[in-house]
């Protein structure tokens, strides 16, 4: 699983971010190949995920903003059971290392806003051994070059990348891919 996904998003770089369902429907319709859910509930995260899966697509929850669901180790024990999406992403370190031992695809998502949530960063990841990370915002080419150079997982850009130009400059600094909620983005 980790190396499929890892290997779509070689291929095709863009990730749509989806808020609502509306923008699942965009996203499916899109070129992404890859589905970052980042917004859904208990009711209706199967149907949401069931039917990007169905597309061909990727589907990856975020499990953080799942409405009606803990942020422990049996949310993923749930959706893994009753949901099955392709991977996961989280900002919480325990939910990310537990994934990983599950052997679930990881994208553990870091919000760098200064040098010691880069450090702390830096940290998380090495000890949860996540697939990916996502750092936010997806804009800071800067701080992505120097991340880079002290972790060995691959780098998604996220938050804040509206225009085409961002997704270059993004790219231009090696992360494997870009997550966008801007539907004119997708099929860059």
């Amino acid at each position: 699983m980790e190396h499929d996904i890892l290997q779509v998003l070689e291929c095709n770089p863009i990730i749509a971010a989806v808020r609502d369902e509306i923008g699942v429907e965009k996203a499916i319709r899109s070129n992404a190949e890859v589905i970052f859910i980042l917004s859904a509930n208990l009711i209706n995260i199967r149907s949401i995920v069931d039917s990007i899966k169905c597309s061909g697509k990727k589907a990856l929850i975020h499990i953080d903003l799942i409405e009606g669901l803990g942020k422990d180790r049996a949310a993923i024990d749930f959706l893994q059971k009753y949901v099955n999406p392709d991977g996961y992403i989280t900002t919480k370190v325990s939910l990310a290392k537990y994934a990983k031992q599950q052997g679930l695809f990881t994208i553990q998502r870091l919000f760098i806003i200064d040098s010691h949530s880069l450090n702390t960063g830096i940290n998380n990841i090495n000890e949860t051994k996540a697939d990916a990370i996502e750092v936010m915002p997806g804009i800071a080419s800067k701080l992505i070059e120097r991340l880079k150079e002290k972790i060995k997982v691959p780098v998604i850009a996220g938050g804040l990348v509206e225009t085409k130009e961002d997704i270059i400059e993004a790219l231009s600094t090696g992360v494997l891919a870009v997550s966008t909620s801007n539907t004119d983005l997708w099929d860059i």
